[in-house]
């Protein structure tokens, strides 16, 4: 397989995390203002490492600066599935529940 050059696209180290910096060209073609293009990038990025397990929600939305909820909202926001859950776990979760609420609902 061959290596993929990124010839415009540069990366460092810097305070302990890592900086991705894209050609303004790159901005001009999506056009975008920088802020934006930062903060889409970061969540399309942390979504993407969330869907796959590599990254938790608290995580996530504590790089981002928001709380978990807000951070849902974003995933939605960018097209991502907040909960991908099979038939057979939903089930099991919505039974999990019921159990606990009736173990702590008082009679």
């Amino acid at each position: 397989m061959g290596r993929i050059e990124f010839a415009r696209a540069t990366s460092e180290q810097a305070g302990g995390g890592v900086v991705v910096n894209f050609p303004s060209s790159v901005l001009i073609a999506a056009r975008e203002d920088p802020v934006h293009f930062q903060r889409r990038v970061l969540v399309q990025t942390l979504g993407s490492l969330y869907a796959q397990g590599k990254l938790s929600s608290g995580l996530a939305a504590q790089v981002l600066g928001c709380d978990r909820w807000e951070f849902y909202r974003l995933l939605t926001e960018y097209g991502f599935s907040v909960l991908d859950y099979a038939e057979d776990e939903l089930a099991y979760e919505a039974h999990t529940s019921r159990e606990l609420a009736a173990r702590i609902t008082p009679p």
